[in-house]
C-alpha cells in the first residue's frame, strides 16, 4: 500500500555519518562507547538506583562488552544510539545519554540518560541532554525529542525541566518497573522550540 507522504528523514540519515563526539563543556564530552568502558557499564547496572528506573542489570564483563558492542549495530540499523558521558580530564565515563526508538519517518526519538552515583548532583545529565538535543536538531534534523520517566523519579523530572523539555502530560500506568506499573511524565522539545536559557 503506497504512503501518502514521504518519510521526514531518509533511510541512512544516521548510517551516513560517523557517530560523533560532542563537547558538552570544559569538563564533559559525550562520545561513543569504547571496549575500555566495561567497568563503568558494570558499575552502572549494578547500581540499585539505575536498576530501579532502567530495569536492567548486566551480569559480568562479557555482558557488559556485549552491551557496548551492540550500540554499533543499533546505530547502523538506525533504531537507537548511546553515548558515554565522559569526564574530559580523565576520559572516564560518568554516565550515559542516548536516543531510543528512533523514527526516521516521523523524525523523532526518545531520550535516555543515567549518571553514576559518584557524579550525581553536578548537572551532568541535563548538560549531556542539552548537548545531544542540539546535535539531534541541528545536525540530524530530528523534529521532536521526547523524554519519559516515572512520576516517582523526581530527579529525572528536574533533568528534563533544566534541559528545556516541557511537560506535556501524564501517561497513566504506562511504564512497568520491578515494583509494578508507574504513571509516567511525558516531556518533549521540538526543533522549533527555543533553546533553554
Amino acid at each position: 500500500m503506497p504512503l501518502l507522504i514521504e518519510p521526514a528523514l531518509p533511510a541512512g540519515t544516521f548510517r551516513a555519518v560517523k557517530q560523533p563526539c560532542l563537547i558538552v563543556d570544559d569538563r564533559l564530552v559525550v562520545r561513543p562507547w569504547s571496549a575500555d568502558d566495561v567497568e563503568c557499564v558494570e558499575a552502572a547496572f549494578a547500581c540499585p538506583a539505575i536498576q530501579r528506573w532502567h530495569v536492567r542489570r548486566v551480569d559480568g564483563e562479557d555482558e557488559a562488552r556485549g552491551w557496548i558492542a551492540g550500540w554499533e549495530r543499533r546505530w547502523a540499523d538506525e533504531t537507537d544510539a548511546s553515548w558515554a558521558v565522559v569526564d574530559a580530564r580523565e576520559d572516564r565515563p560518568v554516565g550515559q545519554v542516548g536516543l531510543r526508538t528512533i523514527s526516521l519517518f516521523e523524525a523523532s526519538a526518545q531520550l535516555s540518560y543515567w549518571v553514576l552515583p559518584s557524579s550525581r548532583g553536578a548537572g551532568i545529565a541535563s548538560a549531556a541532554v542539552v548537548a545531544l538535543t542540539r546535535w539531534a536538531f541541528e545536525t540530524i534534523r530530528l523534529n521532536r525529542l521526547s523524554l519519559l520517566h516515572s512520576t516517582a523519579n523526581t530527579a529525572s523530572c528536574r533533568v528534563a525541566d533544566k534541559a528545556g523539555y516541557g511537560r506535556e502530560g501524564t501517561l497513566r500506568s504506562s511504564m512497568l518497573h520491578a515494583d509494578g506499573w508507574h504513571d509516567v511524565h511525558l516531556h518533549a522539545r521540538l526543533r522549533s522550540d527555543s533553546a533553554p536559557a
